[in-house]
C-alpha cells in the first residue's frame, strides 16, 4: 500500500515563506515531485527530486523554492520563499516517475491528497 501525505500549507502574505512536507509510506520512491493546481488551471509540475539528488524546477519558482529529501524518513520537502499570489493553489506530492516529462500529471503513478497554499497580496 502506498500513501503520500502532504502538510505544511497555509495562508501567508506576499513575500512570506512556507515549508511543505510529504511523508510516504510503503515502498521508498527515489523519484518524487511537487505539483500545484491553481483555481481554474491545470495541475503543473513545480519541482522534482530525482534519484541521486538531482533536482529541477519550473521556471516560475527558480531561485525561490527548494526541494529536498530525507530518505531515512521517506519525506520530501518544499521550502517556498518570497511567495507571490500566483503561487496560490493546492500543492500535491507525486511519486514513482513513469518516464517522459516530469511536469505532466500522467508521468507519475502515485499522488497525495494535497495541501492548500494561499498567498495574499
Amino acid at each position: 500500500q502506498v500513501q503520500l501525505v502532504e502538510s505544511g500549507g497555509g495562508a501567508v502574505q506576499t513575500g512570506g515563506s512556507l515549508r511543505l512536507s510529504c511523508v510516504g509510506s510503503g515502498p521508498l520512491y527515489y523519484n518524487m515531485a511537487w505539483f500545484r493546481q491553481a483555481p481554474g488551471k491545470e495541475r503543473e509540475g513545480v519541482a522534482v527530486f530525482f534519484r541521486g539528488a538531482s533536482v529541477s524546477y519550473a521556471d516560475s519558482v527558480k531561485g525561490r523554492f527548494t526541494v529536498s529529501r530525507d530518505t531515512a524518513k521517506n519525506t520530501l520537502y518544499l521550502q517556498m520563499n518570497s511567495l507571490r499570489p500566483e503561487d496560490t493553489g493546492m500543492y500535491y506530492c507525486a511519486a514513482d516517475w513513469l518516464g517522459g516529462s516530469w511536469r505532466r500529471v500522467t508521468d507519475w503513478r502515485y499522488w497525495g491528497q494535497g495541501t492548500q497554499v494561499t498567498v495574499s497580496s
